[in-house]
């Protein structure tokens, strides 16, 4: 169910002011561990560090991801592959 359209974009105060005092653009020194914030027009061009639940990892948000959450763009999860056996002689 999506958000109703006179309350706005969901995103957090803290964020903002973070983004608002921020001296520097490119450093990496905008962190959040919430993953629900969209992404508004102001934050293009930013570089944030979003925490997945064990480390931070860098996102460098760019046009396309206007609108969306924070969340869809960082992984949580780890890539699953089998191993492969080896023939035994």
């Amino acid at each position: 169910m999506s958000r109703v359209k006179w309350k706005g974009p969901y995103v957090g105060n803290k964020l903002l002011d973070n983004i608002k005092n921020s001296t520097s653009i490119y450093k990496n020194d905008i962190k959040t561990v919430y993953k629900n914030f969209v992404i508004l027009p102001k934050f293009v061009g930013l570089t944030m560090q979003v925490y997945n639940g064990k480390t931070f990892i860098t996102l460098k948000i760019v046009d396309e991801m206007i609108g969306y959450k924070v969340g869809e763009f960082v992984l949580t999860r780890k890539q699953f592959s089998y191993k492969k056996k080896k023939n035994k002689k």
